[in-house]
């Protein structure tokens, strides 16, 4: 890595020098590259949920709005509010999509395979959220495979600004928000507080009891302008949550007592120079802690726990330097440092940790009029698992009229073992490190756009089909009597293809719809590779992933009374493969297709009030989206917003 890094380099730096000089800059709406761009040159496959889209929403929490607003954005979760829940990306379990907010790296060093839970994720303080779809490692590196996900919490405005907000709804669930904000010429601070809590629904569908849940959350930023060149920047993040589930099946020894205490923080700090109007450069120290005990009740009488702590470090600079309008570079250097902490029946917590060392580039020209293309390369140097590197390709062709755009991409990927892969397998050798290697990927998407500005319609198809191998998969080794487990990279090919088809339509000024489909077909190569367990699969579909998902919303006001707004979401999911609950044989099975409607009425009285109703689960519809677990019944929310 280190030839590679000094070959780069000089590379890099005689762009810089070059002297180009500097256009206009087009309106920024995006940042796929991890720098702001016009999302018309674009060629990767992007969906935007913007501070327009989450002022008009009420749901609680952001994997329920990422379920039915988006293609290729399959939500799953065992329970209701709070419980384990996951995105997957494109048909690929959620450790192959990569998770930011505010630019701080979200995985779980401390889960099996330094994936992340949506499960405590609140929408009140967000105000944009852009999800880039297909390969991204070059940017993003290990585990973005099937894409990333950019979380934005919300920014202050000019002035001093107060927000309160309050919600209160079915399942004994109360949720109250408040907020100060204030930005001048020189400072810019957000605070907001939200604390969430629910009586719940059982997370199992064998009984009726309910499994509370609570999450107590603070977002805080400050910046600080020291000059037009020099800038500061900093925010934070910090759940506290506490959830009861059901861990047991449905026998006459369970005790349904089982619960879960967590932290969930995030925070970096940031300096940006602007050496001139090309040339940009920012370093930035983040740091993610993750915190999971797990126990039975007070009233159970056992005081044993598993307690897992993650802890993430990174050191970042990057450099953004135009030379033009139409041409610019992307680059930067990284650490980071990953820290898994068990402690198992409280007998003592063990440690282990990695780092990896990567740098990078992405170049982004317009070759011709209308025409733009993105280059990038990612070269990292992991301390136990090695070296990997990947490249990505991107193009975007605009035609005359502006109204059609054609757009493709091609990328290699790579996800590292997680620490628990390399050291806590279950195995008599455990706590010794493990002799695997990262998983590697490559996919390419093609897609088509289309703008009718005399209906005010936009449609919008993308084909994509990618694939990885060398697969990290759990494996028994030894005999029955004394069989051990370990995690081993399988020979098989697991793959996923399909279609995504969205569609905007704005039929008047009271009436907007947007539809959206998602066609997937998955392999998974990891089992159905394996002649000894081929038979006992009824197909070879990814679990948890249905083939069709139709999302449909429904955004009209009754003439003459504007201030009255109706939403109806609408989602049809096709039936899945699954395994069954975990606490019983592992059978090859099925959950049902469904189709679920909510319904959310919003009254704006005045410029500082906001009054909305909700309906979730409008038809009461009995489904799940992982199997054996319960998802929740028709429910009301109601709540109250006021902006001082």
């Amino acid at each position: 890595m280190q030839r590679k890094f000094f070959v780069i380099l000089p590379i890099i730096f005689s762009i810089i020098v070059t002297n180009v000089s500097l256009s206009d800059v087009p309106i920024i709406v995006i940042a796929p590259s991890k720098k702001s761009q016009s999302i018309s040159t674009v060629g990767t496959s992007v969906t935007i949920l913007d501070e327009k889209f989450f002022k008009n929403s009420n749901e609680y929490f952001l994997g329920d709005v990422l379920s039915s607003n988006t293609t290729s954005t399959n939500f799953f979760q065992s329970g209701g509010h709070g419980t384990s829940s996951a995105i997957q990306l494109r048909g690929l379990p959620k450790r192959y999509s990569t998770v930011y907010i505010d630019g701080v790296k979200m995985s779980d060093p401390s889960s099996v395979s330094n994936d992340f839970d949506f499960n405590h994720i609140l929408t009140s303080q967000i105000s944009r959220v852009e999800i880039l779809k297909g390969n991204q490692s070059s940017v993003y590196g290990s585990g973005a495979i099937g894409g990333t996900i950019n979380i934005f919490t919300k920014n202050a405005e000019k002035g001093f600004h107060k927000n309160f907000e309050y919600n209160t709804g079915s399942y004994g669930t109360h949720n109250a928000i408040a907020s100060l904000s204030g930005a001048n010429e020189k400072n810019n601070f957000y605070f907001g507080i939200e604390r969430f809590q629910t009586d719940g629904i059982s997370a199992m569908t064998h009984n009726d009891e309910k499994d509370r849940y609570r999450n107590n959350s603070l977002i805080a930023k400050y910046d600080y302008i020291f000059s037009n060149k020099l800038k500061f920047k900093s925010n934070l993040r910090f759940a506290e949550t506490y959830l009861q589930y059901d861990k047991e099946v449905d026998t006459a020894s369970a005790t349904h007592d089982e619960e879960v205490d967590g932290i969930e923080s995030s925070s970096n700090v940031s300096l940006i120079y602007e050496m001139n109007n090309k040339f940009t450069n920012k370093i930035t120290l983040a740091k993610t802690y993750i915190k999971r005990i797990y126990a039975a009740t007070e009233n159970s009488g056992n005081a044993l726990q598993d307690n897992y702590y993650g802890d993430r470090y990174s050191y970042t600079y990057m450099g953004d330097y135009n030379f033009n309008l139409d041409n610019s570079l992307v680059f930067g250097l990284e650490r980071e440092d990953d820290q898994i902490g068990y402690n198992k029946d409280l007998s003592g917590r063990d440690n282990k940790h990695n780092h990896v060392n990567s740098i990078y580039y992405d170049f982004q020209s317009r070759l011709a009029n209308d025409f733009y293309i993105t280059i990038g390369s990612r070269f990292d140097e992991h301390s136990v698992a090695g070296n990997e590197e990947s490249h990505r390709v991107t193009a975007a062709y605009i035609f005359d009229d502006k109204s059609l755009k054609l757009k493709g991409s091609y990328g290699t990927g790579f996800r590292f073992p997680s620490l628990y892969e390399l050291y806590f397998i279950y195995a008599a050798n455990a706590q010794s490190i493990n002799s695997v290697k990262a998983e590697n990927s490559r996919s390419y998407d093609l897609g088509v756009e289309k703008f009718f500005s005399n209906i005010d319609l936009t449609l919008e198809a993308t084909y994509f089909n990618l694939k990885y191998d060398d697969v990290l998969e759990g494996w028994k080794t030894g005999t029955s009597s004394g069989a051990n487990y370990t995690t081993q990279n399988m020979p098989g090919n697991v793959r996923s293809q399909g279609l995504e088809l969205v569609s905007k339509w704005n039929e008047s000024d009271n009436l907007n719809f947007a539809l959206n489909y998602t066609y997937t077909s998955t392999y998974d190569g990891a089992e159905q590779d394996d002649p000894d367990k081929n038979s006992s699969y009824t197909n070879a579909q990814m679990v948890r992933v249905p083939r069709n998902i139709v999302n449909l919303r429904t955004n009209f006001k009754i003439p003459n009374y504007e201030n009255l707004d109706f939403t109806l979401n609408t989602k049809w999911s096709d039936e899945a493969r699954d395994y069954g609950n975990g606490n019983r044989t592992y059978n090859d099975e099925r959950t049902d297709d469904y189709l679920v409607n909510d319904l959310m009425i919003k009254y704006n009285l005045g410029n500082e009030y906001n009054i909305f109703f909700d309906v979730t689960n409008l038809l009461d519809e009995k489904y799940e989206t992982a199997r054996d677990y319960s998802q929740i019944g028709r429910s009301f929310n109601f709540g109250i917003r006021r902006k001082y």
